[in-house]
């Protein structure tokens, strides 16, 4: 098993590629439109999207990653290109990076960022 790695950037959403643009816009709109803690968004391998926010329900907690991952499986999707998370923690949980290896295996870059979608850091899976 390979260990995540973490690497920081400070870079705006401007200086993303598009398709990376893309998944923090909706991450952004999702946490913001539920008020969750954080939100997330995934693009599989197919091009295809999924952006969700942690659930926080007595009876039922899910990160903002694990929401996404558990759509894009429950999508039939093959795998992960990339992942963003935004929210007041400046690392993605080791949980988060678990659930992403598990799926879509190692060096799957998970993009983390603050609530205004400003990227900064990178960890991979």
């Amino acid at each position: 098993m390979t260990e995540p790695t973490t690497e920081p950037t400070g870079q705006s959403s401007a200086e993303l590629s598009a398709e990376d643009r893309k998944l923090v816009t909706l991450a952004r709109a999702t946490r913001a439109r539920t008020g969750a803690a954080e939100g997330a968004a995934v693009r599989d391998s197919d091009g295809r999207t999924y952006a969700g926010a942690t659930v926080a329900l007595p009876s039922l907690q899910v990160s903002a990653i694990g929401v996404c991952v558990a759509m894009a499986v429950a999508s039939g999707s093959r795998g992960l290109e990339a992942v963003v998370v935004l929210g007041d923690s400046d690392a993605a949980a080791e949980a988060d990076l678990a659930a992403v290896r598990d799926f879509a295996g190692s060096d799957v870059p998970v993009l983390v960022g603050d609530p205004r979608g400003t990227i900064g850091s990178i960890a991979r899976s």
